[in-house]
């Protein structure tokens, strides 16, 4: 079948991001003979995407048509509206303009994906599969961009409902977003959920990476690593300066924090950090995803970490299947599936949000337990193996998407 996949921000291995579910069942689905028309934004793709306003490429078999849009995590909210914006008017136009598909499949965030996707599948009478990340407006409502009264959350509301309405299928990242996306008055039987992925071949357990280890001298030191944004909703510097410092205070210098990545909130980090002089904090800056496997086989556990705010412990985070591939036990702070998943498995612990003496706690008693770690990391291997392999996922996607083509 032709399946026409729009998403704002795909990305390869070769991005500093790790948003890159798309190009993983993208490549997928060409490998199981489909063909695939991505629609994306030149933002994540190599930079001869960007010299034209509509550029056109191939990627591993998936045929990649852009639309010149910029965006960046250090955006404000009103320039991410424009972007959003533009990128709907250029996704229309190129979606309109590919071969007509058998399905097309839109994949969120932003919401107004879902926009280009509705309307080229019903001007090409084919039915329309919507994919839900994170359960918008509502996050941004709770992360307050949006007021919940405001005119603007008014339309987010109705656009969401609309885009649901006019969905043959929706998959949902986690229990939690299918139950959001059933709330609005979707059908049950019509939610499918499919949640982020491990890819077992990217990430898997191993030594440590000896050029990361002399470079940041990590010898002999039990090192707790973080990949991904560094943003508000991930709430990295509501905690772990925190526990840097109380590390700090109580003697332990041979634990060390190794974070990479970027966003709006790791200025705030840097500045707290040279204020408390915080040398067991090391700030790598973004890697691309390809790289991110040497940070976290090096470390001998990996955090995933979100803000105090209830949407966000619905959200299926990559760096977390990452952590689970590698075999490394998995620190979460949200108190919904995530922990449900690393208590249920042993394959980690909970700590609540923005508690730093409550990770420095954790830290430290895995710190002081080997055999523990490597039950616990063995514990997350097996969990990616049995229920989270990247190929069975993505056949599950492709089982979604041929349903709703032979049933129109």
């Amino acid at each position: 079948m032709r399946i026409v996949y729009i998403h704002q921000f795909f990305a390869t291995r070769e991005s500093s991001l790790g948003l890159i579910r798309s190009y993983e069942f993208g490549r997928r689905m060409v490998e199981a003979g489909h063909e695939v028309i991505v629609i994306t934004s030149s933002s994540r793709l190599p930079e001869h995407f960007s010299e034209r306003l509509f550029s056109r490429g191939e990627i591993d078999g998936i045929d990649v048509r852009s639309v010149r849009v910029s965006y960046s995590n250090y955006m404000g909210y009103a320039r991410r509206i424009v972007s959003f914006l533009a990128f709907t008017a250029g996704a229309t136009w190129l979606a309109l303009r590919a071969p007509r598909p058998d399905v097309v499949f839109a994949t969120s965030t932003p919401l107004t994906v879902g926009v280009p996707g509705v309307i080229a599948a019903a001007l090409r009478r084919t039915p329309f599969v919507f994919e839900v990340r994170d359960l918008w407006p509502e996050a941004a409502i709770q992360m307050g961009a949006l007021r919940r009264k405001g005119v603007l959350a008014r339309v987010a509301k109705s656009l969401e409902r609309f885009l649901y309405r006019r969905s043959a299928a929706v998959i949902a990242l986690s229990p939690g977003m299918a139950e959001g996306v059933v709330a609005e008055g979707y059908p049950a039987e019509r939610v499918h959920t499919i949640p982020n992925s491990c890819d077992l071949d990217l990430f898997h357990p191993g030594p440590k990476d000896g050029e990361l280890v002399e470079r940041f001298g990590l010898d002999g030191r039990f090192v707790v690593g973080y990949a991904g944004a560094i943003g508000p909703s991930n709430a990295v510097q509501d905690s772990v300066p925190k526990a840097a410092r109380i590390l700090k205070e109580r003697g332990r210098d041979d634990i060390v924090f190794l974070v990479a990545g970027d966003g709006k909130s790791l200025p705030e980090i840097r500045q707290v950090k040279e204020r408390d002089r915080l040398d067991n904090l090391l700030l790598v800056g973004p890697m691309p995803k390809r790289d991110v496997p040497r940070l976290t086989r090096t470390a001998d556990a990996l955090m995933t970490l979100f803000a105090d705010v209830p949407i966000l412990f619905t959200n299926s985070p990559n760096k977390f299947f990452d952590g689970l591939a590698t075999g490394r036990p998995m620190i979460v702070n949200s108190p919904g599936w995530t922990r449900d998943l690393v208590e249920e498995s042993g394959a980690g612990l909970y700590v609540p949000p923005g508690d730093g003496r409550a990770l420095a706690d954790a830290i430290e008693q895995l710190a002081d337990d080997p055999d523990r770690v490597r039950e616990m990391g063995d514990r997350a291997r097996r969990l990616a193996e049995k229920r989270f392999g990247r190929d069975d996922l993505a056949r599950q996607v492709i089982d979604v998407l041929e349903s709703v083509r032979t049933s129109r």
